[in-house]
């Protein structure tokens, strides 16, 4: 099948080509034989007539640090008739423009695959959806009060409190059981994010690891288990973990299968899950999932073909 796919991400320059799962999606999809373009979601237009419209460059990619991509000249694109494939894959927040951009890219269903489905992005931000499997999760609050934090802790012990929308393991603080500077944290948290936040018991077994698990078009590819850096409790990659192989325990299936029929009826193609010590789910990322470098280096799978082959086989069923 030869496609054109438009690639909708952060820009070219800052790419880690390293670890990288756009990148990723890219060499593989030019291995395909696919013509690839790159464009930066603030450039998209709703023309009067009602198109989408953005000037995206043709690219190439090649896994050579420092010259890892050409850009041809600059073309403006109908999303909805000159590509077949839409990537959606810019980094959070999850802020009013990345939810905009959901809307715009609905537009052109119908016409054009937008991948993960972008009416599904915006209705599962990562630790909001995640609520739908509560019977997978460590108890957990979502409030501006900080009197409800405080019953909430003295429940639980030592907590963790994150940004609600945050992403990449960023802002995330642990709260020790004698809440010494809860009331400051509350304070700058209800200073900087409008919307509620989330709070958690902190969960020891997060020094075994937090694995995330990722689901082609619903089903398990691979995982890798991330291991906090010294001094560390957050195990995120981006914020100093590091990452190891991993197998799947009972339970962390048992969370797959359960969500999997979800994921694939909502067009969600590519997803990576959180799990906590083998029991615990934390997250499901759908905005723009990492990881599958990672996976395939440790598995020697192909988890880029494995999202291809599920796109494909989405088209071929339009």
């Amino acid at each position: 099948m030869t496609l054109k796919i438009a690639v909708q991400m952060d820009p070219m320059e800052t790419v880690n080509i390293a670890g990288d799962s756009s990148f990723a999606l890219m060499l593989s999809a030019q291995k395909r034989g696919y013509e690839l373009f790159h464009y930066d979601v603030k450039r998209l237009t709703l023309q009067a007539n009602g198109r989408l419209t953005t000037p995206a460059h043709p690219v190439t990619v090649q896994p050579v640090k420092g010259d890892h991509f050409t850009f041809g000249e600059s073309v403006k694109l109908d999303l909805g008739s000159d590509v077949d494939v839409v990537l959606m894959r810019q980094d959070p927040p999850f802020h009013v423009g990345y939810i905009t951009a959901t809307h715009l890219l609905e537009r052109i269903e119908g016409e054009t695959l937008v991948v993960n489905n972008p009416v599904s992005v915006r209705n599962a931000p990562e630790k909001v959806y995640v609520l739908d499997y509560a019977q997978f999760m460590p108890p957990t609050l979502i409030t501006r009060d900080l009197d409800e934090v405080r019953a909430f802790q003295a429940e639980h012990g030592g907590v963790v409190v994150k940004p609600l929308h945050g992403n990449g393991g960023k802002a995330i603080f642990l709260v020790p059981e004698d809440g010494s500077n809860l009331s400051a944290l509350f304070e700058v948290f209800n200073q900087t994010w409008p919307e509620p936040h989330m709070v958690q018991p902190f969960l020891p077994e997060v020094h075994q690891g937090d694995k995330r698990i990722v689901l082609v078009d619903g089903e398990v590819a691979g995982a890798i288990n991330r291991k906090p850096g010294e001094g560390e409790f957050r195990s995120n990659l981006a914020q100093g973990g590091y990452a190891e192989a991993a197998d799947l325990t009972d339970r962390e299936k048992e969370i797959c299968a359960a969500m999997g029929p979800d994921l694939k009826r909502l067009g969600l193609i590519f997803v990576g899950i959180d799990v906590i010590g083998g029991k615990w789910l934390t997250e499901i990322n759908v905005t723009s999932p990492t990881g599958i470098v990672a996976i395939d280096n440790f598995n020697g799978t192909d988890t880029s073909g494995m999202i291809w082959d599920a796109i494909e086989r989405r088209l071929a069923a339009q």
